[in-house]
């Protein structure tokens, strides 16, 4: 197992300890004391974005963008990208296998999968640096200054992977003011968290900024682990640690550079799935428990009884660091247009452990180790925009290059029941009258004709995979101001993409049953008709009990195969938009986008009757497992007004998007494959209001999205419920609303309410669509309330995530090789803690 008090998780505490006791902290708070009356009132309609890759007001931008302040996204309790679903309408962000297996969703589009292969339709920006895949950009964000999220395809200024939206997170920068804060949290499921940040000037144009936060809880799915060699009796748990500092350098009026660097240790266990329908074949895994009394999987489904059955680790280590530099210079050039230069490095890895049967029977499973499930990026990015102006004409030029390597390691390990299991459950299939006689559990032995216990070995598969993707993009993004009223905006970019892969896959143990029956399937058929069956009915079961004794990981056929794909890409996307100012209230605008997202290659054992992706369910090996790129033709209508005096916002747009090619990662019964679908469309609309009034402050969000496949045909049996269906994840409606309250309590005191909702109506979990699968509407709700001194110094926070406690599920799915049964991975329950705040 991993070391529980990593190097990185000791420096977290250790900085964090140096800043609560920092002797700079005194001097600095006469200062702080002074810096909230100094501090001008500002008006909404001043609140300023970066949609455009440009300092704008929100009410100026053409583009649907949810801006979150720092102070909403405190009271909301923001800490990562996931917890922000609570404040945007239409972003659903969910987690499966792992917290590195995290997926984004706007409008109801999002990568469907948990495949390091397959990118993202949102992207994950933080600080101007693009992260390739949502679960890398998932962490403690540390101190924000805001958050954006803006949607529909955004593939013109942020690149190929944003075909459906943009997560644009932006961090607090040096600043020439001396600040400091440390932050103390419990709360239930033994929570602990310390975290602090100091901001100090250096000399006149200098200054230095560190973060550094540790935390830890218990987790909140209780597990059964049978007799192991699982040790972890919980599971959901949290332990991290994380620093970021920044040096910030002026060294004149016209340039300033910013170097950032940030690591992130997490060793946690996740994720198991519970039990939401037992099948017929939970039986058979409680009889295989090797200890006596136990159940295999759930004896009841109950799934919010947050009890788990599993007997191997889910333990995670996944680690991020990177380093970035940003220079912006305004030049003699071009009437001072200003060059920015955003250079980043960056590592990602995640080791996990997986209990693929979710049970504790032991069928088949991960270790927590590099060797077994290992995913890594290493990447290099770089960008350059000029960025100016004139009377008529707001102009921006870039060029973007990013290289980028891939790193997985994937393998399947057999356990002792395995076999047992697998006898009992294809002869069920075939006649359950089969299933019930004592020797059920030796039908694989006499089918393969090898002694019990060595048809499947421990070591069923060892994989490795090795991609390189390089990405060069130019780009112009251009305003022309037609007249006081009218702005026509062209945003175009072109996207040259060359990727490569080498894939090696292994059977250490050789795939000795799936090898026996495919030399002798007479031997299956025998082995049938000496279970009861005519000549005719073996020879037409035979092929199930060989298809089911050769599934991927014990498929002797990939064995010493090497395999070496290559693609490459050169694509248009970009933007055109007509924005027209009637007076100072309102403004209206039209806009059409076309969005890309890059094909790729499947990052699993594929096998199909043909040996193609498009063919069905066989053990054909597939070689090409390449798939091809996205596109998103989007049309949008929108208005964005101002009222009270710049306190009152309310901005609406309809839309409508149509994708070709859609990625979908499915499931054949023998092994994943990337469909691409022909057609999903989503249309409908966004609103949202923004008011403020004294110490009052309402937010509120709705989105109507009707999200289908087309009426395309598949070729799967497991698809059929797609054609002219609602899309998996897409919600009809969802919205949210958030009130904030700040009074006076005496002369010292200042009290503050915060109570923020989302709803969601009923949605399909499922990239298959079982109506198993399919979740109700629900309602999310959290609260804060403090008390602090008027100076700021202190502030004493009651808080509360998921405050009713509402019960939903992340993700469902089909339990694996469980006919009739399914599980799911829930959503978090309601925690609550307080937290203390010192502030200089």
């Amino acid at each position: 197992m991993f070391d529980t008090q990593p190097k990185r998780r000791r420096l977290a505490l250790a900085v964090v300890a140096a800043l609560a006791t920092s002797p700079a902290l005194p001097a600095m708070a006469q200062d702080a004391a002074q810096a909230p009356a100094q501090q001008e009132a500002k008006t909404l309609d001043k609140l300023v974005v970066t949609a455009q890759k440009r300092e704008e007001a929100l009410q100026d931008v053409p583009v649907v963008v949810t801006a979150l302040s720092e102070e909403i996204l405190k009271d909301t309790g923001v800490r990562d990208v996931k917890d922000l679903q609570v404040l945007v309408p239409g972003l659903t962000v969910t987690s499966t296998q792992s917290e590195a297996l995290t997926t984004a969703r706007i409008r109801g589009i999002g990568t469907v999968g948990d495949n390091a292969g397959l990118e993202s339709s949102v992207g994950v920006v933080i600080d101007g640096v693009y992260r390739p895949r949502n679960g890398v950009g998932f962490g403690d964000l540390g101190e924000l200054e805001r958050i954006e999220v803006l949607k529909g395809p955004q593939g013109t200024l942020f690149g190929k992977n944003t075909s459906a939206g943009v997560i644009n997170v932006v961090t607090k920068r040096p600043g020439f003011e001396p600040s400091a804060e440390v932050e103390l949290t419990g709360g239930n499921y033994a929570a602990m968290g310390i975290a602090g940040s100091l901001n100090l000037p250096i000399g006149d144009n200098s200054a230095f900024r560190i973060y550094a936060a540790q935390r830890a809880r218990d987790g909140y799915i209780d597990v059964h682990i049978g007799a192991g060699p699982r040790t972890e009796t919980d599971d959901f748990n949290q332990d991290f640690g994380t620093v970021r500092a920044q040096f910030r350098w002026d060294p004149s009026d016209t340039l300033t550079l910013n170097l950032a660097a940030d690591v992130t240790n997490r060793t946690e266990d996740c994720c198991t799935g519970v039990t939401i329908i037992r099948g017929s074949t939970a039986s058979i895994l409680d009889a295989l428990t090797p200890m006596p009394g136990d159940r295999g999987v759930a004896p009841i489904a109950d799934p919010y009884a947050r009890e788990a059955w599993s007997n191997r680790s889910t333990g995670q280590h996944i680690k991020d660091k990177g380093l970035s530099l940003q220079a912006d210079w305004t030049t003699p050039w071009f009437g001072g247009a200003t060059l920015t230069s955003v250079t980043a490095k960056r590592k990602w890895s995640s080791a996990n452990g997986l209990d693929f049967d979710f049970s504790t029977a032991d069928l088949l499973y991960r270790n927590p180790t590099e060797d077994d499930n290992y995913s890594a990026f290493d990447t290099f990015s770089q960008e350059f925009r000029l960025t100016g102006s004139t009377d008529t004409v707001d102009w921006l030029v870039g060029a973007f290059y990013s290289n980028e390597d891939l790193d997985r390691n994937e393998a399947y390990r057999v356990g002792a029941a395995y076999e047992p299991y697998l006898s009992v459950a294809i002869l069920g299939r075939i006649n359950p009258a089969l299933a019930a006689s004592p020797t059920a559990p030796l039908f694989l032995s006499q089918a393969s004709g090898r002694p019990f216990g060595t048809v499947f070995l421990g070591h069923a598969a060892a994989d490795t995979y090795e991609q390189n993707a390089k990405s060069f993009a130019l780009f112009t993004n251009n305003t022309w101001h037609a007249s006081d009223a009218l702005d026509l905006t062209l945003g175009l970019r072109y996207t040259s993409e060359d990727k490569s892969l080498s894939s090696r896959y292994t059977n250490p143990n050789g795939g000795l049953g799936c090898a026996s029956m495919l030399a002798n399937p007479a031997q299956v058929v025998a082995a049938l008709v000496a279970r009861g069956l005519t000549v005719a009915q073996a020879s037409a079961a035979a092929p199930q009990v060989v298809g089911f004794s050769c599934l991927p990981w014990t498929n002797v056929r990939h064995n010493g195969r090497h395999t070496e794909q290559d693609m490459s890409e050169g694509e248009w996307s970009g933007t055109l938009k007509a924005a027209y100012r009637w007076n100072d209230h309102v403004m209206t605008y039209a806009s059409a986008a076309r969005g890309y997202k890059g094909g790729g290659f499947n990052l699993d054992r594929v096998q199909s009757n043909t040996g193609l992706s498009s063919g069905v369910s066989g053990i054909v090996p597939v070689d090409d497992t390449s798939f091809p790129a996205e596109f998103v033709d989007s049309y949008e209508l929108g208005a964005k007004t101002t009222w009270l005096g710049g306190n009152l916002l309310l901005n609406a747009t309809l839309f409508h998007q149509t994708y070709s090619d859609f990625q979908l990662n499915s499931f054949l019964g023998t092994s994943f494959v990337v469909r691409s679908i022909p057609t999903v469309t989503s249309r409908g609309f966004d609103a949202e209001v923004l008011y403020q009034n004294g110490g009052l402050f309402v937010q509120g969000g709705l989105t109507y999205a009707k999200t289908k496949y087309g009426d395309d045909l598949l070729p799967d049996a497991d698809l059929v419920l797609l054609p002219g269906s609602t899309a998996s994840f897409a919600p009809k409606w969802s919205a949210t609303g958030s009130v904030g309250y700040e009074f006076d309590l005496g002369k010292n005191l200042v009290a503050r309410m915060h109570v923020g909702a989302k709803y969601m109506s009923e949605y399909n979990t499922g990239s298959d669509l079982d109506p198993q699968k399919l979740q109700s509407g629900y309602t999310t709700v959290n609260a804060r309330a403090s008390l602090g001194g008027r100076d700021g110094h202190w502030a004493v926070e009651l808080w509360a995530q998921n405050l009713t406690d509402a019960e939903y599920m992340q993700v469902a799915f089909d339990a694996p090789l469980q006919t009739g049964s399914w599980n799911a991975f829930l959503g978090q329950p309601r925690t609550y803690g307080v937290t203390l705040r010192w502030r200089y």
